[in-house]
C-alpha cells in the first residue's frame, strides 16, 4: 500500500509544485499589463512603417532581455532586420510586331528601375485569355521567379487597371512580369519601362533561449505585433485600430512564454521567440523569418493568434489550425491530461486559418508549425473593426490559455516528443 501511495503523493506535490510555479510566472496581472501597453491609444494601431509599430517593437524587445534571452544579431540586437520595395510605373512604351501600344495596355511588375525587354530577352511567354481570371493568373506569373511576357486577352480590358493591386510592397526579385493587353500574342516586341523604386525598412523582434543536449533543434512561438494603424474617425472620433486581440494578445503570449521558460532553464532544445511584422500587410514578417533557418531542424512553431476571446467551446479551450497535417495536436492533448484544459482541431475549416497566419511559410516547408487561437471566425464581432481593445478581452481565460500552452509544449521543448512532419506536397 504505501508503495502506491508515496509515488501518488511525490506526483501530485510534483504538480502543485509545477502549478504554483507557472501561476507565478504567468498570471492575470501580468498579461493585463503587457496586453494594455501593445494595445494602447500610444501605440497608433501598430500600423506598418509607423512611430507606433517601432515603439512595439522596442517595447517586446524590452520584455526579451529582461527574460534574458540571447539576441538574435551577434551585434547584440533583437530586430531581425529586412527590407521590401515599392515599384511605380512611372513610363512604358512599347512596340508589337512593328507598331507603337498605348502605354495604358502595359503593365510591369519588378522590382527593376529599368526593363528594357525584346524577343532576344529570353522572356517566357504566356497568355491570359478570355476566360482566365485576371488577378489570379498574374500574381501566379509573379510569384513564378522567372521572367514572363504575358499576353492578356483584350476581353479584360475593362479590369486591366486592376492589376494594380498588384503593385504594393514586395521582396525585392530578379524576375519580372510584363503584361501586355492585345487581342493576339506578337511574334515580335520590344519595351522600355521605368519605375521608381523606393526601400522600406521592416524588422521582426526575435530573442532565443539556447537548448542544453539539443540546441541545434528549435522550437519557435511566435505571434504578430503589426495591425491595421490608422482610420477614419467612426462616430465616437476613434480612429485607432487597437488590434487587443488581433494580434496584441498572441505577442503578449510570446512575451509571457519567453519569461516562463527562462525562469524553468530545462529546454533542452533552442527556443526561439518571435514576433512577426507585416502579418497584415503579405506576411513579409515570417517570410523573411523562414529563410533564416534549416527547416529540418525546425521541430515545431507555435503560432500564437487571437486567443483574448473565448473559444466556441468556453473557456479553457483553443483550437489548432491544420490539426490534421501532424500529430502535433496530440501530443499537446497528452501533455494537459488532468489540467481540464482541451485543444479541438480548427472549427471552421472553410475559412482556410492554416493558410493565413504566419505559421503557413513554415508549414510549406515541412515545419509541424500549426496556429492556436480562439477566436470564432464565424461570429467574431471585433475582428479588424475599431472596437478591438483590450476592454473586449477575456484576460484571466488569455492567461490560462498561456500556461496551457506551456505546460502542452514540455515535451516537445525537452525533446522527448517530436511532432510528424507537414506533406507539403499536400498544401495548397
Amino acid at each position: 500500500m504505501k508503495k502506491i501511495i508515496i509515488p501518488a503523493l511525490t506526483l501530485l506535490l510534483v504538480y502543485n509544485a509545477q502549478a504554483q510555479k507557472i501561476n507565478k510566472i504567468i498570471s492575470e496581472k501580468k498579461v493585463r499589463k503587457i496586453e494594455t501597453t501593445l494595445s494602447s491609444d500610444a501605440m497608433g494601431g501598430r500600423g506598418l512603417f509607423s512611430r507606433g509599430l517601432d515603439m512595439a517593437a522596442d517595447f517586446i524587445t524590452a520584455g526579451f532581455k529582461s527574460a534574458g534571452l540571447q539576441p538574435v544579431n551577434d551585434n547584440g540586437s533583437y530586430f531581425q532586420e529586412f527590407e521590401v520595395v515599392e515599384a511605380n510605373q512611372t513610363d512604358a512604351r512599347g512596340a508589337l510586331n512593328g507598331k507603337d501600344i498605348d502605354a495604358k495596355n502595359i503593365f510591369a511588375l519588378t522590382s527593376a528601375e529599368e526593363l528594357a525587354v525584346d524577343a532576344e530577352s529570353g522572356y517566357e511567354l504566356a497568355t491570359i485569355t478570355a476566360s482566365d481570371k485576371l488577378l489570379n493568373n498574374a500574381y501566379r506569373y509573379m510569384l513564378s521567379g522567372k521572367n514572363y511576357i504575358v499576353w492578356v486577352d483584350t476581353a479584360h480590358a475593362k479590369n486591366f487597371n486592376a492589376l494594380s493591386r498588384l503593385k504594393g510592397e514586395r521582396f525585392r526579385s530578379n524576375s519580372s512580369v510584363i503584361l501586355v493587353l492585345t487581342p493576339e500574342p506578337a511574334k515580335e516586341f520590344s519595351f522600355s519601362i521605368h519605375h521608381t523604386i523606393i526601400e522600406k525598412k521592416l524588422k521582426n523582434v526575435v530573442g532565443i533561449l539556447p537548448g542544453k543536449s539539443k540546441k541545434d533543434e528549435y522550437v519557435i512561438f511566435s505571434g504578430h505585433y503589426d495591425h491595421l494603424g490608422i482610420g477614419k474617425p467612426d462616430a465616437n472620433g476613434d480612429s485607432i485600430y487597437n488590434g487587443a486581440n488581433d494580434d496584441a494578445a498572441g505577442t503578449t503570449a510570446v512575451i509571457m512564454l519567453s519569461k516562463y521558460f527562462s525562469k524553468l532553464k530545462n529546454n533542452e532544445r533552442t527556443i526561439v521567440f518571435a514576433a512577426f511584422t507585416a502579418e497584415e500587410s503579405g506576411g513579409f514578417g515570417s517570410q523573411y523569418f523562414s529563410k533564416q533557418f534549416d527547416p529540418a531542424k525546425v521541430m515545431a512553431m507555435f503560432n500564437i493568434e487571437m486567443i483574448g476571446t473565448e473559444s466556441k467551446w468556453g473557456r479553457n479551450s483553443a483550437y489548432i489550425t491544420g490539426y490534421e497535417k501532424t500529430d502535433m495536436g496530440k501530443i499537446l492533448e497528452k501533455n494537459l491530461q488532468g489540467t481540464g484544459f482541451t485543444f479541438h482541431p480548427d472549427p471552421y475549416p472553410d475559412q482556410q486559418l492554416f493558410y493565413r497566419s504566419d505559421n503557413a511559410t513554415l508549414a510549406r516547408l515541412g515545419v509541424p508549425a500549426h496556429t492556436i487561437s480562439t477566436s470564432k471566425m464565424d461570429s467574431e464581432p471585433f475582428y479588424h473593426t475599431l472596437d478591438d481593445e483590450v476592454e473586449t478581452l477575456d484576460i484571466k481565460n488569455m492567461a490560462e490559455i498561456i500556461k496551457a500552452i506551456a505546460l502542452s509544449s514540455k515535451t516537445i521543448v525537452s525533446g522527448e516528443d517530436t511532432p510528424s512532419r507537414v506533406d507539403a506536397t499536400q498544401l495548397r
